[in-house]
């Protein structure tokens, strides 16, 4: 939508021709200024943000077209209208090949169509300019996105280490309970046997087997009840248990802590 934040810069040498162009103008809604050079044009132009810049082609020291050019290699995006001549036809043509104008007008022009195409030129530039800001945008949350791909590609690197490292600590853990001298069992909170070592199988003669199945099938309903109620309180119990003839164990019960507090226990048997 035009406001007068948008802004159209007429340059010519002749005071009649800029003076008409501002009668003009004078009911549109932008800010309109003037300078009667095109050194002036880029002087006023390093100090206000111009959108539209219409030039007559005939100046004295810099040409319209030799302006245009300059306007193009420093601010690219500020729409070139030429006011010309007949006689000026062929260079204003060369110059449109060469991306210096973007529309040129003949002496006298036709107002109501100088107005409409003054009105367009200021909408293609605040498009092109609403375009840019989308681009760098884009390119903002692309390169935000990009960082965050590359930070989330270390977490999960970091955090596979980290599994890595407890899967090998846990591999370690079950091959040290495994390999332990003492025989070992691991029930759950209900009662189930979860693990047993080497040393159960080879001391105690139970087969591994037994996994899965209730210790209540192996040990007395008393020892049972104490393994229940020792998981339940969190309170280790040493208990005498006869597995066969002639053979007397001491059991302790160890209730797992933390976050598998009554979870279930561990059965040492010596």
């Amino acid at each position: 939508m035009i406001s007068y934040h948008n802004t159209v810069l007429c340059v010519d040498d002749e005071v009649n021709i800029l003076n008409s162009l501002k009668r003009l103008f004078r009911k549109e809604r932008f800010t309109f200024l003037t300078a009667s050079s095109g050194a002036e044009a880029l002087n006023l132009m390093q100090e206000k943000e111009v959108n539209v810049i219409i030039a007559d082609q005939k100046m004295p020291a810099m040409s319209g077209t030799e302006l245009m050019a300059r306007v193009k290699d420093i601010y690219p995006d500020i729409i070139r209208i030429i006011l010309t001549g007949y006689t000026d036809v062929d260079s204003i043509s060369e110059s449109v090949n060469k991306g210096y104008i973007y529309k040129f007008f003949m002496k006298p022009w036709n107002d109501q169509a100088l107005i409409l195409e003054v009105r367009q030129a200021i909408e293609q530039y605040d498009l092109i300019k609403a375009n840019r800001v989308l681009h760098h945008k884009v390119l903002e949350q692309n390169l935000t996105l990009q960082q965050i791909n590359e930070n989330l590609e270390n977490i999960v690197k970091e955090r596979t280490r980290e599994i890595q490292i407890k899967n090998h600590a846990l591999a370690l853990s079950h091959a040290v309970l495994e390999d332990l001298p003492v025989p070992i069992i691991g029930v759950s909170d209900e009662l189930l046997i979860v693990l047993i070592n080497k040393a159960v199988q080879n001391d105690l003669e139970i087969e591994n087997r037994m996994i899965g199945c209730y210790i209540s099938d192996y040990l007395h309903e008393s020892i049972t009840e104490k393994i229940k109620e020792s998981i339940a309180s969190g309170k280790p119990e040493t208990l005498n248990y006869t597995f066969s003839e002639n053979c007397l164990k001491k059991i302790i019960i160890t209730p797992l802590s933390g976050e598998f507090s009554e979870k279930g226990a561990i059965l040492t048997i010596t």
